[in-house]
């Protein structure tokens, strides 16, 4: 069975909204995009990159999925890129539909999380979830995820998208793994303690 991480970066008070820049996602009059830019250092990449090189499928929402694809796609002057071209990508989405622009993309068909419990059924990598809070929070209402992995920032922005919404399910999680950087980042690696999280009643 294929296990399903999530990966993203978050602020103290829980906010996944537009870390990469500042017209990253303006969604809700956010104003704060790009505040994860000031806590790169070498230790943050470090760790971003052994996991990149691990291999993985990945999954994106529609809204994540444009914005990666339009940051990364055809740049020659990273070590990410390769990464994510070569990568298999299935993309949770109401309104696209084949051939995606991006190579090693696929739209999943019917309901995100029902096709995601599928994909963990099969044979293959494991599958990798960037970004993408909606998908994020349809997978942790269905129990779906085996880890998370989150790049805790010592920022507190108090207002903007979170990771952990009011009323996603509850779920116990154990601490496996931190490394801390040189700019104050906690990069946590967290499973729940009974295995996936807890189903929505």
């Amino acid at each position: 069975m294929r296990r399903l991480m999530v990966l993203e970066m978050v602020t103290l008070d829980g906010v996944m909204q537009a870390p990469g820049g500042r017209e990253e996602d303006p969604r809700g009059g956010f104003t704060h995009g790009g505040w994860s830019a000031p806590y790169n250092d070498s230790v943050k990449m470090q760790v971003m990159g052994e996991g990149m090189s691990r291999g993985a499928d990945m999954l994106f929402g529609r809204w994540t999925y444009e914005k990666m694809y339009n940051v990364w796609h055809g740049r020659t002057d990273n070590p990410f890129t390769a990464v994510f071209e070569r990568s298999q990508k299935y993309v949770a989405s109401r309104t696209l539909r084949g051939p995606l622009p991006w190579v090693n993309s696929t739209p999943l068909e019917g309901d995100a999380a029902d096709a995601v419990a599928r994909l963990k059924q099969e044979p293959g990598l494991d599958l990798l979830v960037m970004g993408s809070g909606v998908l994020a929070e349809s997978l942790m209402r269905r129990g779906l995820v085996d880890e998370f992995q989150l790049l805790i920032h010592p920022l507190v922005l108090g207002s903007g998208r979170r990771l952990f919404s009011d009323g996603v399910p509850y779920s116990a999680l154990k601490l496996v793994k931190s490394v801390p950087t040189t700019t104050g980042v906690i990069i946590a690696t967290y499973e729940p303690v009974d295995g996936a999280a807890r189903k929505e009643a």
